[in-house]
This record gives structure tokens, C-alpha cells and sequence, in this order.
């Protein structure tokens, strides 16, 4: 869903959950019984609106029930996901054999919207950290974004000498 949630706050989704229409959203209870809410992309909104079209399974309004309408477990996710993982496979080789989780998405996009140029305070609030600091854990540099930084730092068009000091320098450095 592009959205960086945890596994629990997936499988927590509620249908009174999704905000439709400008500023589309959900309304998530993470970590600590916080409150947060995380925009979505027109596409997921056209894909949810699909899925509420479906008929509801369980008597609670879970978003994303199991087959017997309860809420999805941990190997229920992992399950879905593998399976989704082996059909892109098809079209994307460099899929298979990979491992697929919701904490690898999670940092994928958080990677995304550091990539996009994102603060990383904002990223921070996206996942639902209490601090930045939380938030770097997901945000290791990647191979372009080092390259990148190291063009910057080889870009000194300046010329190059050794330094050399003046005897006032010398004099005040010999002193100490």
C-alpha cells in the first residue's frame, strides 16, 4: 500500500479507517496506542475502493480479514505476501528466491522518500517514530546516494598546494 505501516498496524485496519477523497488517508493506531495519519496514492485509493466493493467477511469491520473473517496473523501476511512475491517474479526474475516482509517495505519506503529528498524528521513522523534517531536505522545510504555525495566532495575546482605557514604562525604554534 506505499504506506510504511507496521505488520500490527495493518492487521489492525479498520474499513472506518480509510479517508477518501483530497487528502486521502489512513487513520492509524501505532505504537503506544499513538495516533497517526499516512496519505496514500490515487492508485491505492482506486485499489481500496475495489476491495470495499467485495463482500465483508466476519462480523467486525476488519479491512483485511483472513478467510474466516478474523484478523490476519503474522504467517496469514507472510503467506499473502510470498505468494504475491513468486507471481511478480514472472515479470521481475530478480524477485525470486528474495524475502519479502512487511519490515522490508517498511524500510523501502522509508529508503523512497529519503530518495525523493524527504527530512528525515517527516519520515520519521511517516513510520511513526518518537525521534529521528529511530528513524536512521531504515535509512542507510544507498550505493547512488554515496556516489552522489562523493561527485560533491571531488568537485573542488579550486587549485591545490600544500599549505605552508608564515613564521607569525610558526612562531605563535612553537610557543604553545
Amino acid at each position: 500500500m506505499q504506506t510504511g505501516l507496521r505488520l500490527s498496524e495493518i492487521t489492525g485496519l479498520k474499513r472506518d479507517d480509510l479517508f477518501f477523497g483530497t487528502g486521502a488517508h489512513l487513520r492509524v493506531i501505532g505504537k503506544g496506542r499513538k495516533e497517526r495519519c499516512t496519505p496514500f496514492a490515487k492508485s491505492t485509493t482506486t485499489v481500496l475502493r475495489s476491495w470495499l466493493k467485495e463482500p465483508q467477511r466476519g462480523e467486525e469491520s476488519i479491512l483485511f480479514p483472513s478467510a474466516r473473517g478474523e484478523r490476519l496473523s503474522v504467517h496469514g501476511v507472510q503467506y499473502m505476501l510470498n505468494k504475491h512475491r513468486r507471481t511478480a517474479s514472472a515479470m521481475c526474475p530478480s524477485l525470486n528466491g528474495k524475502r519479502v516482509t512487511v519490515h522490508r517495505l517498511r524500510h523501502t519506503m522509508a529508503m523512497d522518500l529519503l530518495q525523493a529528498g524527504v527530512d528525515r524528521a517527516v519520515i520519521a513522523l511517516w513510520l511513526g517514530h518518537e525521534s529521528v534517531e529511530t528513524t536512521q536505522i531504515y535509512l542507510e545510504a544507498t550505493l547512488a546516494m554515496k556516489e552522489t555525495a562523493l561527485a560533491k566532495a571531488l568537485s573542488y575546482s579550486g587549485k591545490s598546494s600544500r599549505f605552508r605557514p608564515d613564521d607569525n604562525l610558526l612562531e605563535f604554534l612553537n610557543s604553545l
